[in-house]
């Protein structure tokens, strides 16, 4: 800011020997405050000749701001000189007022009094935010030797040295050397030869670290493989599958407490019965060793045959009467029997189909048995048939009635009171339809 003052108050007269009287000294201004003219009257607006300029300075305002202001007097009496007094610089006293308030609202020392230590994590993080693991697989690409490179032919130190002085396991270092390698070789980083110790590269985003990462050794064997190939078929990462197949521990408790858990695991198990033998083969021995899985398999195999009884008179036509016959169904029963499989059909999967599937059946049963009834011809086949499904059972049954294997002596332990009186009470059924069918043959 330029202040205005009178040079004829500052000067002294020309030929005049009495003594100049002392200008007053201008005001300083104070810290943060604009300067104010020495005589606010004598300066007036567009005097350019009585303006007062500030010299131009290299001094600090720290270095100005400490030198003894100089007596007004002696500045009046040198009427060679056209230097005038020059304030201080200093920041408006707005200006100022805001940097306080700044500063007073954070207490963050500046960037100068940050702790190295500080910077350096801060730096560190914000390198692995943007790479994520890159940030540590450069850090083992430029300071371990490649495989077959001998100690003297590069500065770089062995895996395992340079697991030991991070203070883990070399298989670790290993997975991220292995991963910086497929890297290099699809060329999204440089090769190991073109990397020296402590040297930057730039660094892929941290979103495509996983893709060539593997956090386990597992992932490296027959085992891992094909877990890694099965995850990829589900669109998940292989991380995630081998970490569940290397806790087993976990996995059962996940099952244990979860039924969602346990029904992915159910579905699972069920995928992979069709190539798996062994597995197979222990379900179903665990089945028959367990009493409730056994009249559970018993119930499902019924409501199995029934839904499949019903589905077959739908989308084949044909049903299977009770004695047997295989007759061709009816329009109606067709519908009906359409009907309730679309019922079923729009169950939800954890819905029970049991009592859906038992009513359809027995719903059709009814129908094809008055099916039977109405039709006198179809009645005699069914009974024909009926007849000779139980006379083959009997035959059967007839033919395990000896004593071949039984000794003359054991007969009298063997036989009990009620045995002779049943197997005469089957000779006289047995007569009795002997006579039955030698009468029809009579009238035929």
């Amino acid at each position: 800011m330029s202040v205005a003052i009178d040079s004829s108050d500052a000067a002294v007269q020309s030929g005049a020997e009495a003594t100049a009287e002392p200008v007053p000294a201008p005001a300083v201004a104070p810290d943060g405050a604009v300067a104010v003219p020495a005589n606010e009257e004598t300066a007036e607006p567009g005097d350019t000749a009585n303006m007062w300029t500030p010299p131009t300075t290299t001094e600090t305002p720290d270095a100005a701001a400490t030198e003894d202001t100089a007596p007004a007097a002696e500045s009046a009496q040198d009427s060679s000189s056209d230097s005038f007094w020059t304030p201080p610089t200093e920041v408006p006293f707005a200006e100022s007022s805001e940097a306080d308030a700044d500063a007073e609202a954070d207490d963050d020392p500046a960037p100068g009094d940050v702790p190295e230590a500080i910077t350096r994590d801060a730096h560190e993080f914000g390198v692995y935010a943007r790479t994520g693991g890159w940030a540590f697989a450069l850090k083992v690409a430029r300071s371990v030797r490649p495989g077959g490179q001998a100690s003297g032919e590069s500065s770089k130190v062995s895996a395992r040295r340079f697991a030991e002085l991070a203070g883990c396991s070399a298989d670790r270092v290993m997975r991220f050397y292995k991963a910086w390698d497929s890297a290099a070789d699809d060329g999204l980083v440089p090769q190991f030869e073109a990397l020296t110790p402590g040297a930057d590269v730039e660094l892929p985003d941290a979103d495509v670290w996983l893709s060539y990462y593997v956090s386990r050794n597992s992932a490296t064997s027959v085992r891992g493989q094909a877990i890694t190939a099965a995850a990829e078929s589900e669109g998940i990462r292989p991380t995630k599958a081998l970490e569940v197949a290397e806790n087993p521990t976990a996995l059962r408790a996940a099952i244990l407490a979860d039924p969602g858990t346990a029904e992915a695991a159910r579905k699972a198990l069920m995928d992979r019965l069709d190539e798996d033998p062994v597995l197979r083969t222990g379900m179903a021995r665990d089945i028959v060793r367990t009493d409730d899985l056994k009249k559970a398999v018993a119930e499902e195999t019924k409501t199995g045959g029934q839904l499949e009884y019903v589905r077959r008179i739908a989308e084949e036509g044909q049903v299977k009467t009770p004695a047997g016959q295989k007759i061709e169904a009816s329009p109606a029963l067709r519908e009906e029997a359409e009907r309730h499989l679309s019922l079923i059909d729009e169950l939800d999967e954890d819905e029970e189909a049991g009592e859906w599937a038992r009513e359809a059946y027995d719903t059709v049963r009814t129908l094809v048995a008055e099916t039977v009834e109405k039709d006198p011809e179809l009645r005699v086949q069914e009974r024909r048939a009926k007849f000779y499904s139980s006379l083959q059972k009997a035959t059967k049954a007839f033919e395990e009635l000896t004593f071949d294997d039984v000794d003359a002596e054991e007969i009298d332990d063997i036989v009990e009171d009620d045995m002779l009186q049943r197997l005469e009470e089957l000779q006289s059924a047995i007569a009795m339809c002997i006579t039955a069918l030698q009468s029809a043959q009579k009238k035929d």
